[in-house]
């Protein structure tokens, strides 16, 4: 079987990740621009001053990725080069820069597939309260209507929001992420919604502007499974797979919340504050997003916690192991499954199973892989970087992306995470996710590896060969 011809082989990457220039040609500064200076957040003090430079080495990137024959590119937007403060003028130099990006893409029959937001909140917002101030859902539309008016007739693929779940939950329960808030579940939740209502008016505006294109929401897709057949650890799936999942796209593809999540954060105190109108925006504009976009990088494995004192929290970089934060339920690492260096497990068959589910729930929604890949040390072997064990994931999680169209999920698109090296939000460059090595030895000179023109031979063949 080959991939159809209108399924999508990409990669993607994000603004903050790549472009350095923080301050240049009119930027604002972001919330990570000021929380990766603080002393201690990230793995030897990095961030994304000069990152890999791909502001102003984005054509010798984007040639490279037409060398390798990717069909789309996945890029951030960052909001500062816009908008400086988050509202206001317009930065023209940051128009120029993307739309040089998008032309340089199109050049080289790429097709440019958009995300507005990835993580990368401007500095003056988050002073205000960031997602917990509802001033942010019009500054944040205001951008969005920016952007589709100055792109949206070369751009025709749109992610408004980029891991939600993630964003949020570190940022104010785990306090990893900027604000750097802990256990604060009433911001958190009130936080979810905010973006949620952003995202659905932000749909309404581009389905308004009828520019024919598609727009959707990407999230991490973490589907959760029973360690066994113990009605305790099949009652913690549901209750995971509620918080993690459901909470994030039912009000995206049904407009309103799971009445099993909504129900016990109303008990406790925690609902988000909420509007008839921001309740009719959800609910009108459910209907109107063309596709969800799935990050997959791993299952959860879950078992009741029965120990609610349990000091052992689950882990902000995403590894295997610990109680959820509300103390219901408890990753468990399985000895019977693969994990990578950084403890997440290796399970292409998840995923199939996982858009199953989705399926079941929310009906034959347009799919795209928007995420996919390996963070790994890769090992120089010579004069060759040989990420054997990236080609390796792909490949089996391509051939997942196969079987699950086969049974009849509508898969339309794979972005591998990451086009290139880049900056880990918290682990610096100790670890690699990209096709192109960065030397940052030598120049950030670029060099293909091995999974280069490995992936190349994919694209070309439509995965007939996997």
């Amino acid at each position: 079987m080959k991939f159809p011809n209108d399924f999508l082989f990409g990669a993607a990457s994000a603004a903050y990740q790549i472009e350095g220039a923080y301050n240049k040609d009119g930027k604002g500064i972001s919330n990570w621009d000021v929380f990766s200076k603080m002393p201690g957040k990230t793995f030897e003090a990095t961030n994304g001053d000069v990152a890999i430079d791909h502001y102003h080495r984005y054509k010798e990137d984007i040639k490279l990725m037409a060398e390798m024959g990717l069909e789309s590119y996945r890029f951030s937007i960052s909001w500062c080069r816009i908008f400086p403060n988050g509202q206001g003028e317009v930065n023209q130099a940051g128009i120029k820069f993307y739309n040089n990006i998008i032309d340089e893409c199109l050049k080289y029959g790429i097709v440019p597939f958009v995300t507005l937001y990835h993580w990368d909140l401007p500095e003056a917002l988050e002073l205000y309260g960031g997602w917990i101030n509802k001033n942010t859902i019009d500054a944040f539309t205001a951008y969005a209507e920016i952007c589709f008016k100055a792109f949206g007739d070369r751009v025709k693929h749109w992610i408004t929001f980029n891991e939600t779940v993630v964003f949020t939950k570190l940022g104010y329960i785990q306090g990893a992420h900027p604000p750097a808030i802990e256990n604060d579940q009433k911001k958190y939740f009130q936080a979810i919604h905010n973006v949620l209502v952003a995202h659905a008016k932000s749909v309404e505006i581009y389905k308004e502007l009828k520019q024919y294109g598609e727009i959707g929401i990407t999230n991490v897709f973490t589907p959760a499974f029973s360690i066994d057949d113990n009605l305790d650890n099949i009652d913690a799936a549901n209750h995971a797979n509620n918080y993690e999942l459901y909470l994030f796209y039912d009000p995206v593809l049904k407009g309103e919340y799971p009445e099993y999540v909504s129900n016990q954060l109303k008990e406790r105190g925690v609902f988000p504050e909420t509007t008839e109108e921001e309740m009719d925006i959800l609910k009108r504009n459910c209907e109107k997003n063309d596709f969800i976009g799935l990050n997959y990088y791993q299952p959860m494995r879950v078992a009741r916690n029965f120990d609610v004192d349990s000091k052992e929290k689950a882990s902000a970089t995403g590894a295997a192991g610990g109680a959820y934060f509300d103390g219901y339920f408890k990753t468990v690492v399985l000895l019977d499954k693969k994990y990578t260096k950084w403890g997440w497990e290796i399970s292409a068959e998840a995923f199939v199973e996982g858009t199953k589910m989705l399926k079941e729930r929310y009906g034959d929604i347009k799919l795209y892989v928007t995420e996919n890949g390996l963070g790994d040390i890769d090992p120089i072997v010579g004069e060759e970087i040989m990420d054997t064990a990236r080609t390796e994931f792909i490949e089996e999680h391509l051939k997942a992306c196969k079987e699950a169209i086969r049974q009849g999920i509508n898969i339309k698109g794979y972005y591998a995470w990451s086009v290139i090296d880049l900056l880990s939000w918290l682990n610096g460059y100790k670890k690699q996710y990209g096709f192109i090595y960065v030397d940052h030895d030598n120049n950030l000179a670029r060099k293909k590896k091995y999974s280069f023109n490995w992936y190349k031979g994919v694209i070309e063949n439509r995965g007939e060969n996997l």
